[in-house]
């Protein structure tokens, strides 16, 4: 499989109905995937933390969640489908879970939104088995969570618990479940849930979802810093020559 490389991670080239093909791929023939929906805020902090660069280096599949990632790879020259969502990838795995009856485990997020998000997959989503799921706040030295979803065997073991909690979790709990595709997936517990609206189509097509968060959540503005940090970090790779020749 193609790779682009932007800051040492390793991006898959594909688009967004191909990864979710390779997941389905995946799942079907019970194999243990571990995938990472990289920002360029996630870029950033591994190129700074060496566990969460550890944590990359075990994934089997990272994507491009995020614009900033797609034309990072044309500055240098190279070329990205598009991007490759978490939200998108997991409604789109759970539209397919509808015809082959998947099982599914949900961690993560508030008490409440766990149980709102479990509950809307079960009426959205009937065929789709949520064999359990768990919030995000538990003592991480003092669980059974892992041994507990284990035992359930889900094909899908999605995690939000921001990063690099959740692909901490990933990497330290995989061993214990005989297969599954882990899946990394931020907020969108929230936005299954209802307890954040995503950004309108018109404001996607525009490639414009970050501005729309920050919009409806001026408290994100810190972390909307990372992008113009990013960016002057890519155009300082291009003139170091980085990147594919034009």
């Amino acid at each position: 499989m193609r790779h682009v490389k932007i800051m040492g991670v390793p991006f898959l080239h594909i688009d967004q109905q191909g990864f979710v093909d390779l997941l389905v791929q995946s799942a079907d023939q019970k194999e243990k995937t571990f995938v990472i929906t990289a920002n360029p805020e996630i870029v950033m902090r591994a190129s700074e933390d060496a566990t969460l660069n550890q944590y990359i280096n075990e994934a089997t599949y990272i994507c491009a969640d995020g614009i900033g990632v797609v034309k990072a790879a044309s500055i240098l020259g190279e070329d990205l489908p598009g991007r490759v969502t978490g939200y998108d990838t997991m409604v789109e795995l759970l539209k397919i879970g509808q015809k082959k009856h998947y099982k599914i485990y949900l961690l993560g997020a508030q008490k409440e939104t766990i149980e709102k998000t479990a509950a809307n997959i079960g009426r959205d989503y009937p065929n789709v088995e949520v064999v359990g799921y768990h919030d995000g706040f538990f003592d991480w030295d003092n669980n059974t969570i892992a041994e507990e979803a284990a035992a359930l065997q889900p094909d899908f073991i999605f995690v939000a618990l921001g990063v690099p909690r959740q692909e901490k979790w990933i990497s330290e709990n995989m061993d214990k479940f005989s297969h599954g595709v882990f899946m990394g997936i931020g907020g969108s517990f929230d936005v299954i849930a209802g307890t954040v609206k995503r950004a309108p189509v018109f404001w996607q097509k525009l490639n414009l979802e970050w501005l729309y968060r920050l919009l409806k959540q001026p408290s994100r503005w810190k972390r909307a810093l990372v992008l113009p940090q990013f960016a002057l970090k890519v155009f300082a790779l291009k003139l170091k020559g980085q990147g594919k020749k034009q």
